[in-house]
């Protein structure tokens, strides 16, 4: 029961999808920095060969890219952890995409261009690397220690942010139903669950944050923007031991926004 061991993920076997950049880049450090060997994965390959050499100087890491927009994009990276590991322990769907346009110019380009990989890369990648997942597995319940599969969602996916950013919004709202779906399919051998992010700094909310962060931050309970311990916390706490009672949920990790009856909106 000591705390050292109910949320050590030293051993770990973790992919990280999107995991070169803002909050992918935050977990994949909290998991090498922590004991844990980590893929990850974007598109661009010397983003990912660059950063996979950063995260080396402090533990295991390597780097598959691949664009997981497509179905076999999915299965070339679920084939290539294959090739490198005989099990999995913890799955990251993190990479994503946004698109924001006024409602007449929100065209099916753009909903194809987020959907396909918040929510379709997200099931197929899951679905494919779920041998793997399996694998890890030992021993029977209440003993065994479940596989996790960790979705990173949106606070926009549980209410309205104040932007026409309409294929995201539903793209994140649709991944968080698809965690507590498949939550109940993958038990008890593999939990999954959801984090729902608030701001933090990350290329996607780059801009906003310039223009907006300090109003941003009050209009948060806890006064400030998120930081890479808070996105750390989270993510280890569900691939350790502490969270192997817990499926189907999903985490806003936002200081409390999602909790305000006002929406925020950047260009107020």
């Amino acid at each position: 029961m000591s705390a050292s061991e109910l949320f050590s993920v030293q051993g770990k076997r973790v992919v990280v999808s999107g995991g070169t950049s803002g909050i992918g880049l935050m977990i994949a450090r909290a998991f090498v920095e922590n004991g844990a060997s980590v893929l990850i994965s974007s598109r661009k390959a010397e983003v990912c060969a660059s950063v996979a050499e950063e995260l080396s100087r402090f533990g295991e890491c390597v780097a598959v890219p691949e664009n997981l927009a497509s179905e076999e994009g999915c299965q070339r990276l679920a084939d290539a952890v294959g090739e490198i590991w005989d099990s999995l322990d913890v799955l990251v769907n993190n990479a994503g995409a946004t698109w924001g346009a006024p409602l007449a110019e929100h065209d099916a380009a753009a909903w194809d261009r987020v959907l396909d990989l918040n929510v379709q890369g997200v099931f197929h990648l899951t679905r494919f690397l779920r041998p793997l997942l399996d694998a890890s597995v030992s021993g029977e319940p209440p003993h065994a220690d479940p596989a996790r599969v960790i979705n990173v969602g949106s606070i926009d996916g549980l209410r309205v942010p104040g932007m026409e950013t309409y294929s995201y919004t539903a793209s994140k709202a649709g991944m968080h139903h698809l965690t507590r779906h498949l939550a109940w399919d993958l038990s008890p051998r593999i939990t999954v669950n959801a984090i729902a992010p608030g701001p933090f700094e990350s290329r996607m909310m780059a801009a906003t944050l310039e223009a907006q962060g300090e109003q941003i931050a009050e209009r948060a309970p806890m006064r400030r923007i998120g930081s890479e311990e808070d996105m750390a916390g989270v993510s280890m706490y569900l691939a350790s031991r502490a969270a192997s009672y817990v499926t189907g949920a999903v985490i806003p990790v936002d200081g409390g926004l999602s909790t305000c009856l006002a929406t925020w909106n950047p260009a107020s």
